[in-house]
Formats: C-alpha cells, sequence, structure tokens
C-alpha cells in the first residue's frame, strides 16, 4: 500500500518565515517557482488553538495552490505527519538569497 507522502515547507515572505505542511509539491509550470498544493493542517481535536496556526489556515483557506519562489525556500523535508505550520520572525542570519530570474542588460553606449 503505497503511502501518502506529507512535505514540510520553510520559506522566507516578507521578513518572516512560514513552515507550512503540503501534501504535493513540484517544480511546476512557473519556471523559478515552487508549486504546493494540498496543504495540510493540524485536526482541531483539542480544546487549544494556536493562533499561529489558525492565521495561517486562515490565509491559505481559500488556496488550492500556492507558487513560492524558488528563492525564498529554506527547506523541503519529507516528514512522517504533519506538525505545527507556524509563521516566526527572521532571527539569525537567515535572509532571502538576492535573485534575479532575469539577466539586466548592459548599458547602451
Amino acid at each position: 500500500m503505497p503511502r501518502d507522502s506529507i512535505y514540510k515547507v520553510i520559506f522566507v515572505n516578507q521578513g518572516q518565515v512560514y513552515e507550512i505542511y503540503a501534501r504535493r509539491i513540484s517544480q511546476g509550470d512557473l519556471w523559478g517557482f515552487l508549486e504546493v498544493e494540498q496543504f495540510v493542517f493540524g485536526e482541531r481535536t483539542q480544546m487549544i488553538v494556536d493562533p499561529g496556526e489558525e492565521r495561517l489556515k486562515n490565509e491559505f483557506s481559500a488556496v488550492r495552490r500556492s507558487y513560492i519562489p524558488l528563492h525564498a525556500v529554506i527547506r523541503i523535508d519529507e516528514v512522517e505527519k504533519e506538525g505545527v505550520c507556524k509563521i516566526t520572525e527572521v532571527r539569525g542570519n537567515v535572509a532571502q538569497f538576492p535573485y534575479s530570474p532575469v539577466a539586466p542588460r548592459p548599458p547602451k553606449g
């Protein structure tokens, strides 16, 4: 019986580090972007609600597929089960890699 893979995707977005879980990720058709589908959020079987996870769940509630720039991705792990989705502030030396998908043109003249 094939095992359903779950991926933990960690990426930088507007100065914050997002940690989300999804069942499908791929290079996708848009050059330079990671395609993320079938988001996984924790079940609400407990009385305690994590505000960070709730914020992410609301942010991605109407999203069927998300495209994340490859240069924003910090790490992708295949995991056994989902954990808590969260948003944290950038700490330490984590920064987006400066990246331009189009090479600059040399000046005329």
